[in-house]
């Protein structure tokens, strides 16, 4: 899963996150600091709530890619994530296709994945920011490819007993909290500065593409050759992944002397980092509960509705093919759309993500359901680049993967729970009124948030007002 650690809302996030500042530049005003003027700069009371692209152009934004390090990390990227988006299909109608398998047989296959993710997190992000970050990715991809070939394995040769399914699962989650904090912060090693907006536009642009086009062949794909080939498909695509992070050596960032200190030590200073910043533990705080919601609908109500009502796999592959393509839409927007108050127009644009559940749970046609996950996507995509660019842009670089981390556990912790409770729930209360919940959930949580002032009035710094080092 890809989506929800890295803020790139994978449902699973990115990503789902150090510092080398421009040639003359404050790196106090690089790194960014937590106080009223920095979070102010730039924006006077009464000056239009949007931003237009920037100087750059969109020509100089596509420039980026022919940069070697960027390049290499939007392949890897591009790549790993095609990989992801063959998998959930494959995994899902894999396990309930076996004998005896049940939504509860789902669930736990599921949870085992999502739990170590989640537990191992923090741990990720000490690793990340002690250690070269290109190194942390290499090892985390060639595990989860090693992982999702054993899952292969087993649905091939239709020994798949419970047990080592759960086992295998879980080493994905592990490999997956080893990278999401990785990730967020090699953005900022390899992108200058002023360039991070557009990067993680540009890297959105690439992965979605990618799980668009894996999103809508991969039902087919399970049709035709079975889960277990489409499994060994995604994991040969997390070992070229891994191959081509392994290029990124000699990349700047991680390594830092925090190594010298303990892990609570580490976890400790990442922690008042954290929570320092009012915008950033609301949307934490926000999170969790939307995720649960999320979690339950995707990884499990969802798939059971259209298994029941729907036609099975290929339909519920172009409700999410659907999403995917919303997400294109949506990273092209953000390429050139600044919001001068990101975190706040981040956190309205969660609430049309409810649309395809509630329309799922009342039955609404196929088209509409397709309709409601594209809009949901071109929000979900606009958050990420938008939440994303910020912490890079707010958090000093050598916590950053750390922050990141606590981020990504306070937005996932009560995601495993999501999926565990919608199996009983599809089975006592139906799954299509759970669905309904799951948007109310959504909205209630998403309106919450935007009444925080931290969250409304952090603004977007003037790059121009940065005085310039002699």
């Amino acid at each position: 899963m890809d989506r929800a650690p890295s803020r790139d809302v994978d449902r699973a996030g990115s990503i789902r996150r150090g510092p080398f500042p421009a040639a003359g530049a404050d790196p106090a005003a690089e790194t960014g600091t937590h106080s009223g003027r920095r979070e102010h700069q730039g924006c006077e009371p009464g000056s239009p709530p949007l931003r237009i692209g920037d100087a750059h152009g969109l020509g100089g934004d596509l420039a980026m890619v022919r940069e070697r390090r960027f390049a290499l990390l939007l392949a890897a990227r591009t790549i790993s994530v095609l990989g992801s988006g063959f998998a959930p299909i494959a995994l899902t109608f894999g396990v309930l296709a076996l004998p005896g398998a049940r939504a509860t047989t789902l669930s736990a296959v599921l949870a085992a994945q999502a739990l170590p993710m989640v537990a191992f997190l923090l741990l990720g992000g000490v690793v990340a920011d002690r250690m070269p970050r290109h190194r942390v990715m290499t090892a985390a991809e060639s595990v989860n490819a090693a992982a999702h070939l054993c899952l292969a394995a087993m649905m091939l040769t239709k020994w798949a007993p419970l047990p080592p399914l759960l086992v295998a699962s879980a080493v994905s989650g592990i490999a997956g909290a080893m990278l999401f904090p990785a990730l967020t912060g090699i953005i900022r090693d390899v992108v200058p500065p002023g360039r991070l907006h557009s990067a993680n536009a540009l890297l959105g642009m690439g992965t979605n593409v990618s799980k668009m086009a894996g999103l809508v062949l991969s039902g087919g794909a399970v049709v035709l050759i079975g889960s277990g080939w489409v499994l060994m498909t995604s994991g040969v695509m997390f070992a070229v992944a891994a191959v081509l992070i392994t290029m990124l050596r000699g990349t700047p960032g991680g390594g830092s002397p925090g190594g010298a200190h303990s892990v609570l030590a580490d976890l400790r200073a990442g922690w008042r980092e954290f929570v320092s910043r009012q915008w950033l533990w609301v949307a934490v705080a926000q999170f969790p509960i939307l995720m649960m919601a999320v979690q339950a609908a995707y990884g499990v109500l969802g798939p059971l509705v259209a298994r029941q009502h729907m036609g099975g796999a290929p339909a519920w592959s172009a409700v999410l093919g659907g999403e995917a393509v919303g997400m294109t839409i949506g990273v092209v927007l953000a390429l050139r759309l600044r919001p001068r108050r990101p975190v706040m127009v981040a956190t309205l644009l969660t609430l049309p993500t409810a649309a395809p559940y509630v329309l799922l749970g009342v039955g609404a046609p196929l088209w509409s359901i397709v309709s409601g996950a594209l809009v949901a996507g071109v929000c979900f995509d606009i958050y990420g680049v938008l939440w994303n660019t910020t912490v890079q842009r707010e958090i000093p670089g050598e916590s950053l993967s750390r922050v990141s981390s606590y981020d990504s556990l306070g937005s996932l912790m009560l995601g495993p729970l999501g999926m565990l409770l919608a199996g009983p729930l599809a089975v006592t209360v139906g799954a299509q009124p759970a669905l309904i919940g799951c948007g109310a959930m959504v909205v209630l949580v998403s309106m919450l948030a935007v009444l925080f002032p931290g969250v409304r009035e952090l603004r977007v710094p003037d790059v121009r007002a940065v005085p310039a080092r002699s």
